[in-house]
């Protein structure tokens, strides 16, 4: 099969690259994966460390530990940013909008009995899935190695180094 990826055993090859037309002295063969996503998102969504899954993830509500308290591996490189809220949001409102239309429809309340059921049930959701759903982003960024997860160190030469003398 003429440039099919396959994906076998977390190992990324590309068959008959150099078949496309594509001139180029390395192979896209052997890249591995050793870090879990699945496992990662598990450890992420208990809010515990997505590298060991003992030590605690957060220090405060939502405030990432900088490093794990168990295996001192570094974690403030996570940017979850606007994503928590967003799949949060998105959760909850498809329960909640899911139940007030199922509870209006076969039981018909006053407006004030669906306030008050709704009302709380959605912050409650909202307060309980907020640090799951971003320990479990944190946990697929630094399974991924995203945004400095396991990146490799960059060196770079001094200025001395770098250009060799010209005499």
């Amino acid at each position: 099969m003429r440039g099919h990826w396959s994906l076998d055993a977390d190992v990324l090859s590309r068959e008959d690259y150099g078949s496309m037309g594509i001139a180029s002295s390395s192979s896209v063969q052997g890249i591995k994966h050793e870090r879990s996503v699945p496992q990662s998102l598990k450890r992420g969504a208990a809010q515990m460390c997505p590298a060991c899954g003992n030590g605690a993830l957060y220090t405060r509500y939502l405030k990432v530990a900088d490093q794990c308290p168990a295996c001192s591996e570094e974690l403030h490189h996570h940017r979850a940013d606007d994503a928590p809220p967003y799949f949060t949001i998105l959760i909850v409102g498809h329960f909640v909008v899911a139940g007030v239309m199922m509870v209006e429809d076969y039981f018909r309340p006053n407006y004030w009995v669906h306030a008050l059921m709704w009302f709380p049930l959605t912050i409650g959701l909202s307060l309980l899935l907020l640090p799951r759903i971003k320990g479990a982003l944190v946990g697929l960024q630094w399974a991924l190695k995203m945004h400095g997860f396991g990146a490799p160190e960059v060196h770079k030469d001094p200025p001395s180094a770098a250009r060799p003398d010209a005499d």
